[in-house]
């Protein structure tokens, strides 16, 4: 168990969120569900928290109620290595949410996800601040992101 876990507070769909994201990631599980007891008389027995693991990462998902809902200020930031990896990560979390832009979307339970080539992060990091600046402006003008487009601009093609 890590030390320090990431809560996410939804309103009821805890347990599905938590089954939905396993089935998108590999090397990921259910740890533990745990319920409201008759303390809360009108909850009980229904799933208070599930623990789950994303790639080795755990989160703990929350049924909390209404009071709070999921913005883009906070985001999962998800690093992919191949097109393959961006297209079957985005195709899977937008189902059902909604597409936003430079390589983020909402998926269908509010979350913000950012699907991010690591070959991006590269450019961004790049000393050639022109080649820097030419990948950011193809970025800007991208729903999901597209590597070969990104390196494209990159290399000033």
């Amino acid at each position: 168990m890590d030390k320090i876990a990431t809560c996410l507070w939804f309103d009821g769909q805890a347990e599905e969120a938590a089954k939905f994201y396993v089935s998108v990631f590999k090397n990921s599980r259910i740890v533990e569900t745990s319920y409201y007891n008759d303390a809360v008389p009108s909850e009980a027995g229904k799933v208070l928290t599930v623990t789950f693991e994303l790639e080795g990462r755990e989160f703990v998902g929350l049924n909390g109620g209404p009071q709070y809902t999921f913005s883009p200020a906070i985001s999962m930031f998800v690093k992919c290595e191949t097109q393959a990896e961006v297209d079957t990560l985005w195709d899977k979390l937008v189902e059902g949410g909604a597409p936003v832009q430079c390589g983020w979307l909402t998926d269908r339970y509010g979350m913000s996800w950012q699907i991010v080539p690591t070959v991006m992060l590269k450019f961004l990091q790049d000393k050639d601040r022109e080649k820097s600046k030419r990948a950011m402006q193809a970025m800007m003008g991208m729903v999901k992101l597209d590597i070969a487009a990104l390196e494209k601009a990159y290399d000033g093609r």
